[in-house]
């Protein structure tokens, strides 16, 4: 019977997903670079804040090597106005332990 009740729940979820989803942009890649930059963005961001910040972000750094060689001073600026400035310096500094240590490619 509980098994029956959360088949029953997940499927009333996925049907009301289905039908008030938002468009946002980090749902349409399956790129982890991109979805790891959306995720840290998030924090205690609103969406709709983090969104013209996510394409300024991701066009000028447009992979994790991109922002691995970029300078801190950069990153930042990019960053400036969505506050919380560790999360620009912590992404920065994971990304260059992802290009150092795994060749740029985000683990599985």
């Amino acid at each position: 019977m509980e098994r029956q009740k959360s088949s029953e729940i997940v499927r009333r979820l996925l049907t009301w997903y289905e039908r008030h989803q938002r468009d946002l942009p980090w749902r349409q890649s399956d790129d982890p670079y991109r979805i790891w930059v959306a995720e840290v963005m998030l924090q205690q961001t609103q969406v709709d804040t983090v969104i013209p910040y996510y394409h300024r972000f991701l066009e000028r750094f447009s992979s994790v090597q991109a922002l691995a060689e970029a300078p801190m001073a950069e990153v930042l600026k990019i960053w400036e106005g969505m506050g919380y400035y560790a999360r620009a310096r912590n992404l920065h500094a994971a990304a260059k332990a992802v290009v150092e240590q795994f060749g740029g490619h985000i683990p599985d």
